[in-house]
């Protein structure tokens, strides 16, 4: 196989993307599509769907290896599973797949296919593109098992330093607040982690994301330009 296109993202580093699609509808991705495939023709039709499936390579991750079993952040990252079980990123293929809306598509120079909701990796290569059939891909009876969503999301704060950053901000990047608080209410950090003293940072588009968690609240403290 070989990639058909590449990913935009507004997230530049693996820590803090979400760790399902969809969960961020702020998150701003493009597939920008590479020769010899960056045809309109190979787009025809794809404006009538909403959504669309990408299939793509784990390659932040890929040199790694893979494991047999590995640690869901959902069972707090101690209680070992089978990789299968998973969506971890440690595959023996490292291979993703990803729902998302489609914003928009660009043919006039190139093709640019503009998505939202997305959990890529800025730079990710894509494998393949299908669009999204609610008839056949939304299962009604299916279960989720150990991955049953019950947490209750992060109350996302910021400080005043922080607000008056994005104040400045909010004209060239409108959905920046947003999408902070989207990414911190899934709360990123491992499921072992619990220091209110430790700060973490996350890297959205051209800034560098600054936020302490204490109990059951997230609170930013500063946003720095990288």
């Amino acid at each position: 196989m070989q990639a058909i296109g590449v990913v935009e993202s507004c997230f530049k580093e693996k820590f803090a993307i979400p760790r399902q699609p969809g969960l961020t509808p702020s998150a701003e991705a493009i597939v920008r599509l590479l020769p010899p495939y960056d045809k309109p023709d190979m787009v025809r039709g794809l404006e009538q769907f909403s959504h669309v499936w990408v299939v793509f390579a784990f390659h932040g991750t890929a040199d790694q290896g893979w494991n047999p079993t590995v640690r869901p952040p959902k069972l707090g990252g101690n209680k070992r599973v089978g990789v299968l079980a998973t969506r971890s990123t440690f595959r023996p293929n490292p291979i993703g797949l990803s729902v998302a809306r489609i914003a928009g598509i660009e043919t006039d120079d190139g093709v640019r296919i503009a998505l939202t909701g997305a959990d890529l990796l800025d730079g990710t290569p894509v494998l393949d593109i299908k669009p999204y059939l609610p008839y056949a891909d939304a299962i009604d009876d299916a279960w989720n098992g150990y991955a049953d969503d019950g947490s209750l999301p992060l109350l996302v704060n910021f400080s005043p330093e922080a607000e008056v950053t994005l104040a400045a901000l909010a004209d060239q990047y409108p959905k920046l607040r947003d999408l902070i608080c989207e990414v911190l209410a899934q709360d990123p950090r491992p499921g072992y982690a619990d220091d209110p003293v430790r700060e973490y940072g996350m890297h959205l588009y051209d800034f560098n994301v600054r936020w302490r968690s204490t109990g059951h609240e997230a609170i930013v403290t500063r946003v720095e330009a990288r």
